[in-house]
């Protein structure tokens, strides 16, 4: 028979426990009130500050963890902020050097990993001239040491921005085909027992001659959304957005619209894993919009 104080302990645990599991919505997402149609600044005064380059968000699966980019004197470095006992911790730098950066952070599906990229040097010393995709592994007290994701997935030219399907294929970008500057193209590769195969570069509905990075893909590969640098943009940069047809195929690209690309730079797009939220960053801030907006442009 349980002792008095066992079963206080295992009230306390399970009392606990059912917390955990029910957050509640006041708390996810750091507390900020949910955007409608027309976009916003994420977290103005806590994430988005005035004098500083925030960029390349994402949250955890249950919005409990953010991470994101920030741009200081042209190195960029990773930060976080995550709920702890019903509060959100102050952002904390995470990965950070005075040389190289890290940035465009991305959960594995079982968030048991977190890929970025960065322009560190494979044996840790020197500099490296590209940029490859690294990933970090989770630990009790926090994640590991940066780990190059490989040969298969990075090369001699840059590879960049991380996005997962649930069926574990990444998406990125890479300028290994480039014929002119600035010219990038999305590529996909399936982890298959563990090991990326080789990357597909996506067809020409998504790809062009210009510039095209910054994938996210649905999770369940529905629809993907990139940045991209072509005739016709309203700015530097807007991002599109394509969807996946019946048998495989992307419908051609289009514009997602004056509602979120400006003349400004839009950028480092993500969607929340509850497909309720649509962040992207611009203008040097991250800004977020309900997710519904995409299905508008599906609709039509």
């Amino acid at each position: 028979m349980l002792s008095k104080l066992s079963f206080v302990f295992w009230f306390l645990f399970l009392s606990f426990f059912s917390w955990a599991q029910t957050i509640p919505d006041s708390l996810t997402y750091l507390g900020q009130s949910s955007p409608g149609l027309t976009p916003e600044v994420f977290a103005p005064g806590i994430i988005s500050l005035e004098k500083e380059f925030e960029f390349g968000s994402v949250f955890s699966e249950d919005g409990t963890a953010f991470y994101y980019g920030v741009d200081v004197n042209g190195k960029s470095e990773t930060r976080y902020t995550e709920l702890k006992n019903g509060q959100w911790t102050d952002p904390t730098k995470l990965f950070y050097h005075e040389h190289y950066g890290y940035n465009d952070t991305f959960l594995s599906p079982e968030e048991q990993k977190l890929y970025f990229i960065s322009s560190q040097p494979l044996n840790g010393t020197g500099a490296k001239k590209d940029i490859d995709i690294w990933y970090a592994n989770k630990q009790k007290d926090g994640w590991s040491s940066p780990i190059n994701v490989g040969t298969t997935i990075n090369s001699d030219s840059n590879e960049y921005y991380i996005s997962f399907t649930d069926e574990e294929t990444l998406y990125f970008s890479s300028n290994i085909r480039a014929t002119q500057r600035g010219d990038y193209d999305i590529y996909a590769s399936r982890l298959v027992d563990g090991k990326f195969q080789t990357p597909q570069r996506l067809s020409n509905a998504v790809n062009t001659a210009n510039y095209e990075a910054d994938v996210f893909v649905a999770y369940d590969e529905s629809y993907l959304i990139f940045c991209s640098q072509r005739p016709g943009s309203y700015g530097r940069g807007d991002l599109y957005v394509s969807f996946r047809e019946e048998n495989g195929s992307w419908t051609p690209a289009k514009n997602m619209g004056n509602t979120i690309n400006t003349e400004h730079y839009e950028f480092c797009p993500f969607v929340t894993k509850d497909g309720k939220y649509f962040f992207y960053s611009s203008d040097r801030d991250i800004y977020w919009v309900s997710a519904k907006i995409i299905d508008q442009l599906r609709d039509n």
